[in-house]
């Protein structure tokens, strides 16, 4: 009878060992821009956040809805929403590890996959994030990745990532710039297919 009892609690501590984090592999420039289906420059207008579901499949995803400044890829239309698995409903959270977090204002250049099919969908979870920052010294726009660092060498993308981002804000590249090599790597994959 003991035993019978003892089962289910070691059955539930085996399945609380086993829970582990999701590691990404940083993907190249390259396969950035392949592998989405929208590419867009946009500024977040509304961040949702609600319950979705019934019973055991009831979670909290977040609606982030951008109005587009600029549609390098695909056609997202004037303005786009994303769905992701995750957020904060009251007083409740579902956390998902590596999510990007956006704000009301945030401008952002999204490499956009699989949108309401999978729980972040962006190329490479974060990865597929490229936050639009101001440098007021410089007076101008620069590109920084997921983690805020500057973006200096799209060719080194999930290669180097040391020579890929810059020591400061005046090596960055411009989202004009970003966007341009985001074209260019469109147009050699089109005169230049994988084969």
């Amino acid at each position: 009878m003991k035993i019978k009892h003892l089962l289910p609690l070691t059955l539930i501590g085996v399945a609380l060992v086993r829970v582990t984090a999701t590691t990404v592999i940083r993907p190249t420039f390259e396969q950035l821009v392949q592998q989405a289906a929208l590419i867009f420059q946009g500024t977040v207008t509304d961040v949702k956040c609600v319950w979705e579901g019934q019973g055991a499949q009831r979670h909290i995803e977040t609606y982030v809805t951008f109005q587009i400044a600029d549609n390098v890829k695909g056609e997202a239309g004037s303005s786009y929403t994303i769905r992701m698995l995750g957020g904060t409903v009251g007083d409740e959270s579902l956390v998902v590890v590596d999510a990007p977090k956006f704000q009301v204002g945030d401008s952002d250049i999204l490499f956009v996959e699989h949108n309401y099919d999978q729980f972040v969908p962006l190329v490479g979870i974060g990865h597929g994030r490229f936050h639009v920052q101001r440098d007021e010294e410089a007076g101008r726009d620069i590109v920084v990745n997921d983690l805020g660092e500057p973006v200096r060498d799209l060719s080194q993308l999930g290669r180097d990532e040391q020579a890929a981002v810059a020591s400061d804000f005046a090596g960055a590249i411009s989202p004009e710039q970003f966007k341009s090599a985001v074209k260019n790597q469109l147009k050699a994959s089109v005169d230049h297919p994988a084969q």
